[in-house]
C-alpha cells in the first residue's frame, strides 16, 4: 500500500473514532517510509510499533515518533530464547536493543509470550523489567483455526507451547495481578486477568468477540477483516461508508459469536470495548498512565 493511501487510511480511521493503531507484521521497519508513517500516525492515535530487536537499534530516529516500541521477548533465558525464535544470538540482539532504546530516551517495552515454555518465569520475568522501569505487555501462545480465505496467518499448534498446567497459568494471572498492586509497568488489566484465570481453570470464555467493532486487522494492501482468521471485506478506503452498513451488522453477530481462538489483543479489546469498559479500563492503568507521562516529561 502506497505512503498517501496509508495516510488516507488513517485518516478514515480517525473519522471513525479510532484511538490506538498498533504497528506489526512481519516487521513493519522493513518499510521505506515507515518514518513517515510514524510521525503521521502519531499524531492522531497512541501508535505502538512491534520489533524482535532485529532493527529498532538501528532505526532511533524513526522511532522517536513512536508512542510506544515494543520488543518481543519471551524469557530471561539466553539459550531457550534462541530456541523458540530459531536464531543464534536472538536474545542478546533483544536484550541490547532494549537498553539501546532506553539510553535513546525512546519509549521501549518487552512483551512476552506466555506459553508452557515460559509459564514458570513470567512472575520472575515481570518483576526483572519493572524493576528497570521497562514495561511489560503480555501475549498468549495461540495458534490458528482452519478457516476459508483469512487474512493471514501466524502461527500452527505446537504442542511444546501449549500451556498444560493450567493451574500454574492461574497462579500466574493471581500473581500478575498482585504486581500491578505493587508498582507501575504491568499492561494487562485486572479484568483481562480474571478472564484468562477463569478460561484456564473452568474452559469458560467470560468474554464475546468484538471484532469489526472494538478492533479490526488492516493488511499491507489495506484490506480490512475483524481478525486476521476472517476474509477481508472491504478496503479501509471504503470503511467509513460501510461502517454502519447492514452488512458489518451482520458480520459483527457472526463475530461476537466465535469461540475459536484465544489471541489476547483480541480478548483485551473485546472486554474493555464499551465506555463503561474504557473507565474501569483507565482506573486500571491509572499507575500505567503516570509512569508514562513521568517518561514523557524526561528530557532525551
Amino acid at each position: 500500500m502506497p505512503t498517501d493511501d496509508v495516510k488516507k487510511g488513517l485518516g478514515v480511521l480517525r473519522d471513525l473514532g479510532v484511538l490506538e493503531i498498533v504497528l506489526s507484521g512481519g516487521n513493519p521497519l522493513l518499510r521505506d517510509d515507515i518514518e513517515e508513517i510514524l510521525e503521521y500516525s502519531s499524531r492522531f492515535f497512541v501508535t505502538t510499533i512491534y520489533d524482535n530487536g532485529s532493527l529498532a537499534s538501528k532505526k532511533i530516529d524513526t522511532l522517536r515518533n513512536a508512542d510506544f516500541v515494543a520488543i518481543s521477548l519471551d524469557t530471561l533465558d539466553e539459550k531457550k530464547f534462541d530456541y523458540i525464535r530459531g536464531v543464534k544470538g536472538a536474545w542478546l540482539n533483544a536484550m541490547n536493543t532494549i537498553e539501546t532504546l532506553r539510553n535513546e530516551g525512546i519509549s521501549v517495552g518487552v512483551s512476552p509470550t506466555i506459553s508452557q515454555l515460559n509459564l514458570y518465569e513470567i512472575m520472575d520475568f515481570t518483576r526483572y523489567f519493572t524493576d528497570r522501569n521497562v514495561p511489560v505487555w503480555y501475549c498468549l501462545y495461540a495458534y490458528d483455526y482452519p478457516a476459508d480465505n483469512p487474512m493471514f496467518g501466524i502461527g500452527k499448534k505446537a504442542d511444546e507451547f501449549e500451556i498444560t498446567d493450567t493451574e500454574a497459568m492461574g497462579k500466574v494471572c493471581d500473581g500478575l495481578a498482585q504486581i500491578k498492586k505493587e508498582r507501575p509497568g504491568v499492561f494487562i488489566t485486572t479484568q483481562t486477568l480474571e478472564a484468562l484465570k477463569q478460561y484456564f481453570l473452568s474452559g469458560q470464555r467470560t468474554w464475546q468477540c468484538k471484532a469489526l467493532k472494538s478492533f479490526l486487522m488492516v493488511d499491507s494492501l489495506g484490506r480490512v477483516a475483524g481478525c486476521h482468521r476472517q476474509e477481508p471485506v472491504a478496503s479501509v478506503l471504503e470503511l467509513k461508508d460501510m461502517w454502519d452498513s447492514s452488512q458489518f451488522d451482520s458480520l459483527r453477530k457472526q463475530y461476537n459469536q466465535c469461540t475459536q481462538c484465544t489471541y489476547l489483543c483480541y480478548i483485551f479489546y473485546s472486554i474493555h470495548g464499551s465506555v463503561i469498559s474504557n473507565l474501569s479500563l483507565a482506573r486500571d492503568q491509572w499507575k500505567n498512565i503516570a509512569l508514562l507521562r513521568a517518561k514523557a516529561r524526561k528530557p532525551s
